[in-house]
C-alpha cells in the first residue's frame, strides 16, 4: 500500500476471519494502527498474533454486532486509547439460507440486527468524532444481493439493500464534513460467509456454497477493496464474472430473471 494509510487508525468489524482478517493484515503491513474488531476474541487474538513483526500495530476490541447497547462505550474507549478513528471499514455481517416461506420474522431480524443496525449503530457512534477531527473514511459492506434478490437470501438481501440507502445518504448530508464513503459490493469471495449463514432454524448452513469456493481469495478482495478506498469510489466492486449481473439486471432485467432463476443458489 506504500505509505497511504500510514500511521492512521483504521477500525475493521469481522477481522477474525475472511475480507476483514485479510484487511487487518494488509493495514498493518503498510504501517496503519488497526482496531480489529469481531465477536470472537478467541480468533481475535490469532489475527492479532500473527502481526506482531509487521510496521503496523493491531488491538483487539471484540464486541457483538447483534447487541448494540454498547457501542457507544466502546467508541469511546476506542478514541480515549487510539485519539481518532480516521477510516471505519465495516465488514462483519451474517448471510443466509432460507426460503422466505420457512423463515420465521425472528430470524429475518436478527439478520437485520446485525448486518444493519449493528452497522449504523456504530457507524453513528463513530461519525462525531470523524466530523470534530476534520474528516474522514467509512465504508460498509454490501453484496450483489444488495442490489437484487437471490433465492434464499430474503433478510439478507433485504439488509444490504437498506445499507444502500443509509450510506449513500451519508455521503450526501456530509460531504462537506470530508466524510468519505464507499459500499463494498462483494460477488463470491472464498469466505466461510456461506458455513455461517444461518437457515430457517436459526442453525448454521455449515458448509461453503460451490459458487463461494470457486469465488476470488479474501486477500484479493482485500487489494480490490484498498484500491478502491484510494480512489474514494462510491461503490466498490468486488469479485470476478460473477459481477456481470450486475449490469444484467440495470439494462437487461428480464435476462437477469431468467439467468437468476436457474441459478443455483447454494
Amino acid at each position: 500500500m506504500e505509505n497511504f494509510f500510514s500511521d492512521r487508525v483504521v477500525w475493521v468489524t469481522g477481522a477474525s476471519s475472511g475480507i476483514g482478517e485479510a484487511l487487518v493484515y494488509a493495514f498493518v503491513r503498510g504501517g496503519s494502527r488497526v482496531i480489529a474488531s469481531s465477536n470472537n476474541p478467541a480468533e481475535l487474538a490469532r489475527v492479532a498474533e500473527k502481526c506482531t513483526t509487521m510496521a503496523g500495530s493491531v488491538t483487539a476490541v471484540a464486541f457483538d454486532l447483534a447487541d448494540t447497547s454498547g457501542i457507544e462505550k466502546t467508541v469511546a474507549g476506542v478514541i480515549e486509547k487510539e485519539g481518532k478513528i480516521d477510516i471505519l471499514l465495516n465488514i462483519g455481517g451474517v448471510s443466509q439460507r432460507a426460503l422466505i416461506r420457512e423463515t420465521p420474522l425472528s430470524l429475518d431480524r436478527r439478520i437485520m440486527e446485525v448486518n444493519y443496525f449493528g452497522t449504523v449503530s456504530l457507524t453513528k457512534a463513530v461519525l462525531p468524532y470523524m466530523i470534530s477531527n476534520g474528516g474522514g473514511q467509512i465504508a460498509a459492506t454490501s453484496s450483489i444481493s444488495g442490489r437484487f434478490g437471490f433465492p434464499l437470501r430474503s433478510a439478507y438481501s433485504a439488509s444490504k439493500h437498506a445499507l444502500h440507502g443509509f450510506f449513500e445518504t451519508l455521503l450526501l448530508e456530509h460531504r462537506r464534513d470530508n466524510i468519505r464513503v464507499s459500499v463494498i459490493i462483494p460477488g463470491r469471495v472464498r469466505t466461510s460467509i456461506s458455513v455461517h449463514a444461518l437457515t430457517a432454524s436459526g442453525t448454521e448452513h455449515g458448509k461453503m456454497d460451490e459458487g463461494q469456493a470457486g469465488g476470488i481469495t479474501a486477500e484479493k478482495a482485500a487489494e480490490q477493496i484498498i484500491r478502491g478506498l484510494k480512489r474514494h469510489r462510491r461503490e466498490i466492486l468486488v469479485g470476478s464474472k460473477e459481477l456481470l449481473m450486475l449490469w444484467i439486471r440495470k439494462y437487461i432485467p428480464a435476462l437477469f430473471f431468467r439467468i437468476a432463476g436457474r441459478m443455483n443458489p447454494m
